[in-house]
């Protein structure tokens, strides 16, 4: 008798409902131990709260678990850990003022007479660092240590547990391309020795490097699982949106108008020399260089967040003073920071709040806010920007990343900006998300606002741009119109 092959996980009929919201709805999935298996869908499709209920950090509704054939109750995160399954979440979760050892066995020290055996736990670690390929002494504090090798140090502590199943969210939304080659090979590694990897990205060269298999989702139910190596891209995003997404990047016509910003001979100390460029009403204009070459840190010293030890800035030909982001504000500017979670929202507050934000003054009178005209202006931003959330009281939190970064959107377009900064505007949310922010952005210059957008994705660059600034280790290596930019010329000059 055959023996019936037994995947190493099994979710039947998984399914998770919140206030207002199905989240998942009969969902399906199977994982293969020694497979990479890519789980993609647009924000908001149920990928999260799927292995939040693998990790422990959420309990289904209804449904049922299997590992390697045997029925299981996951009632919290130690008990997924027992179970052999770890998460990384793209937040990592290292302890910055620990050492690298103390990181792999914090909660769960190695101890010896009831004493912690500090000898032991780092040959151990030391043992683990060497299996993830990082060389480094684990007596290291992790805060000195570069995104690439804090995910290195997560890794590490996954194989700690003795895991059989490790899920990746957004492993290299943080990392340089060598960082994720680096990543690549880790995985692989792993693939090899049998190790079941969820991979959970919206970079589709990365799925299609890595992945043997790939499950979409879309509105909380499991739309399909593929063979890697039998499908296109197109195949793949058009079962994720429900529709055949040919152009990505929506890039309408707009009146290019006057100058609106001009930034002359902009420094920092011991970093930015001499910049200088331009934004005219109506122009969408492009930073590109690599992670670290300085281009956030131009914007968050144009918008007063830091500190520039020279330089003049003109709005429409008048010299301006910017101290801090008040007097940014005043002038017309508008910043959307790469991290959303950390320096836009209040995800504690609702979505109306959090819109509200930047416009209190228009909504207030005699210092108090106006409750109908703040909840009218949310409604109007809300509406303008589909962001899909069942009420305007849903705490930010607890909406998608591609619904949250509309709420940052909304939230200046409020304040009617004549400069609009995006620094990494798509970053971490799903193709679809991506095309409506990128029409935004087209109306948005149609209206005459002035946009400038910093992306590490050459092609959104190109797609979008027209014109691009190219930065190389704080200095500005030159401009390229957007008829005579290409990846090739990009990258030289970013590089050199």
């Amino acid at each position: 008798m055959v023996q019936e092959h037994v995947p190493l996980l099994e979710m039947r009929g998984i399914t998770k409902t919140f206030p207002g919201v199905k989240a998942l709805n009969n969902v399906n999935l199977t994982v293969e131990a020694g497979k990479v298996l890519a789980l993609v869908g647009e924000n908001g499709a149920g990928k999260s709260t799927l292995m939040k209920i693998l990790s422990g950090i959420y309990k289904r509704d209804a449904g049922e678990i299997r590992i390697e054939g045997n029925p299981v109750e996951i009632d919290g995160p130690l008990s997924s850990r027992a179970l052999g399954i770890s998460i990384i979440y793209q937040e990592l979760s290292v302890l910055n003022n620990m050492d690298i050892a103390e990181n792999i066995f914090v909660g769960r020290e190695m101890r010896k007479n009831g004493l912690v055996d500090h000898r032991r736990q780092h040959a151990e670690a030391q043992k683990l660092l060497e299996h993830v390929g990082l060389e480094m002494d684990t007596h290291t504090k992790v805060k000195t240590l570069s995104t690439a090798q804090k995910q290195m140090v997560e890794v590490a502590k996954a194989l700690s547990y003795n895991a059989k199943l490790i899920i990746m969210d957004e492993p290299t939304s943080s990392l340089t391309d060598t960082e994720t080659a680096m990543l690549m090979d880790i995985i692989r590694r792993l693939r090899d020795e049998g190790v079941a990897i969820v991979y959970i990205s919206h970079r589709m060269n990365e799925i299609f490097e890595i992945s043997d298999e790939i499950a979409v989702m879309r509105d909380g139910e499991m739309m399909d699982k593929m063979v890697t190596s039998q499908v296109t891209e197109g195949e793949v995003i058009a079962a994720m949106v429900g529709r055949d997404v040919k152009n990505l990047f929506v890039k309408e016509a707009a009146q290019i108008g006057e100058t609106v910003l001009e930034v002359k001979n902009l420094s920092t100390k011991n970093f930015l020399k001499d910049i200088n460029f331009t934004v005219r009403a109506g122009e969408i204009v492009g930073f590109a260089g690599l992670v670290g070459a300085g281009r956030s840190e131009v914007m968050r010293a144009v918008f007063g967040i830091d500190r520039r030890e020279s330089g003049e800035i003109y709005v429409r030909g008048q010299k301006v003073t910017i101290r801090n982001t008040v007097d940014a504000l005043r002038c017309g500017m508008g910043f959307v920071p790469e991290d959303r979670k950390e320096q836009a929202l209040i995800l504690q507050m609702s979505v109306e709040r959090n819109t509200s934000l930047a416009a209190l003054k228009s909504i207030s009178k005699n210092w108090f806010i106006r409750p109908a005209q703040e909840k009218a202006l949310a409604e109007e931003y809300v509406q303008k920007l589909k962001v899909k959330t069942p009420s305007l009281a849903q705490k930010v939190l607890n909406l998608s990343g591609g619904n949250q970064q509309k709420v940052v959107i909304a939230k200046w377009m409020a304040t009617h900006p004549a400069i609009l900064i995006l620094d990494e505007p798509t970053r971490g949310i799903d193709v679809g998300a991506k095309k409506e922010i990128h029409a935004l952005m087209s109306r948005m210059a149609q209206e005459g606002v002035a946009i400038i957008m910093i992306s590490s994705e050459l092609p959104e660059v190109l797609g979008m741009a027209d014109r691009i600034y190219v930065m190389h280790e704080g200095r500005l290596k030159g401009q390229i119109k957007r008829e005579d930019a290409s990846q090739e010329i990009i990258m030289k000059m970013a590089i050199s």
